[in-house]
């Protein structure tokens, strides 16, 4: 592993989202109560090249879905030295709402999507709201501009998109679902997006409640752990204690920047 480029990781916060456990859980949680979730874009930087994984959505749409919109992605890049107009390769781990707005944002981006993500996005399956509802009709439309523009680029499976950086398809939440594997100083740290929203839906075989497959989502939990260095080294997508588990770059983004190429506090 020696010659591979040792990538700094970065969870950057820009919304978040008061909520019950029972939210959070196939089948409703016995003992809920309060259990927000908050929203986050990706960030790995080494090799020379910046990527950036998922863009969030914006304001008009925080509003729409009852999201507080804390800051947006364009503000929060910039903190850590990625400047999005310059970056050149977007990772889409899904295209749900909460992944894929803000496009205009990185005009200069290729972006990074499974086959099969797109095949859903726009196929029979968004005729049922239960499956459809995460998805805004203006993002998978923008996807499809990209793709007429040279701007997209489709994986299948498991591909390398740099040395040290691959992408995985696992499904399971959606058709298209894949996560981020990533070489750094600590070893395989894997971005698992909403293959596991919360460490809980991981830890206790609990799934979030938004699926097209069980069986791939329960399945998933399990290719994480194998892909990752150590458990503590699979990073899920929404939950708030990555902001305690990790440090801050620096003091003044503490509960804002979490850094995953850094051992974790605990």
């Amino acid at each position: 592993m020696e010659s591979l480029p040792a990538y700094e990781v970065y969870a950057l916060k820009y919304a978040h989202h008061e909520r019950l456990a029972s939210h959070n859980f196939l089948g409703g949680d016995p003992h809920d109560g309060p259990m927000p979730i908050d929203y986050f874009v990706w960030a790995i930087v080494g090799g020379g090249r910046s990527f950036v994984v998922d863009t969030g959505f914006d304001a008009a749409v925080g509003r729409k879905r009852g999201r507080d919109v804390e800051r947006c992605p364009s503000e929060a890049l910039p903190m850590i030295g990625v400047e999005p107009a310059a970056v050149r390769d977007v990772i889409v781990t899904h295209m749900h709402y909460d992944h894929c707005g803000n496009h205009h944002l990185f005009p200069e981006a290729t972006f990074h999507l499974q086959d099969r993500e797109m095949a859903y996005a726009s196929g029979r399956h968004m005729c049922h709201a239960a499956l459809g509802g995460a998805y805004e009709a203006d993002d998978v439309c923008a996807m499809v501009r990209r793709l007429f523009t040279g701007r997209l680029q489709f994986h299948d499976g498991v591909e390398e998109l740099a040395p040290g950086l691959s992408l995985h398809h696992l499904g399971g939440h959606t058709m298209g679902m894949q996560a981020v594997r990533v070489w750094t100083r600590r070893g395989w740290v894997v971005l698992a997006s909403d293959a596991s929203h919360l460490y809980a839906n991981m830890d206790e075989g609990r799934p979030y409640p938004i699926i097209y497959n069980l069986g791939e989502v329960l399945e998933g939990y399990a290719m994480l752990r194998k892909l990752a260095s150590s458990p503590k080294a699979v990073i899920p997508g929404h939950d708030p204690l990555v902001l305690q588990r990790y440090p801050a770059p620096r003091a003044d983004l503490r509960g804002i920047v979490a850094r995953l190429d850094a051992d974790p506090l605990y």
